[in-house]
């Protein structure tokens, strides 16, 4: 099923809605959605090496986008849901202690976790949450974002073939390392 499932994200990789598929995902995956935009970044770079910035650049508009869709759901659903159950429950001013670091490092916070499998959403609805200024978590996250998705389409351009012949001929394990990764990103996040 695995396998079927792959050579369909191919195919599909092949056809000309492909972008913008990607950039839907890139989207709703820096606010909402748990997949991250890889998926499909890869078999579409594969299909097409010869468009590889084109839709790196695509991806980390998108990704950007969805970022300060993220960061709006934070800004404006924080002070309507949750600073209420905050001052309920007693929180508020540790709250703010928070926030106050949180806007410190901001930058770097909005930076690294867009580089690693961390779910880029928490951080992007965090922001928006603690008022980050907004020219400094788009700044963070065109860098990131921009870094992360050019450097996988450098690999896929150079060294596409043997890449895609690796990831063919181990598929399930790597499938099994990506999901070890996305949930421990989760699972990081409900330590914290």
């Amino acid at each position: 099923m695995l396998r079927s499932l792959y050579d369909w994200t191919m195919a599909q990789a092949a056809k000309p809605h492909a972008l913008w598929i990607l950039a839907a995902i890139s989207f709703i995956e820096s606010s909402i959605f748990p997949i991250p935009p890889d998926v499909l970044l890869i078999p579409l770079i594969l299909a097409q090496r010869q468009r590889a910035w084109w839709i790196a650049l695509v991806c980390t508009v998108a990704s950007v986008l969805g970022g300060y869709a993220g960061y709006a759901v934070g800004y404006f659903l924080f002070e309507a849901i949750g600073q209420p159950i905050l001052q309920l429950y007693g929180y508020l001013d540790r709250f703010q202690e928070f926030q106050g670091w949180y806007n410190e490092f901001g930058a770097w916070i909005v930076f690294t976790a867009g580089l690693t499998p961390f779910p880029y959403k928490v951080i992007t609805i965090a922001s928006g949450v603690t008022a980050l200024d907004p020219f400094t978590f788009g700044l963070a996250s065109v860098a990131s974002r921009g870094l992360r998705f050019f450097a996988v389409a450098a690999l896929l351009y150079w060294f596409g073939p043997p890449i895609k012949r690796f990831i063919d001929r181990n598929l399930g394990w790597l499938t099994v390392l990506f999901c070890v990764l996305l949930f421990g990103g989760f699972a990081v996040l409900k330590f914290l």
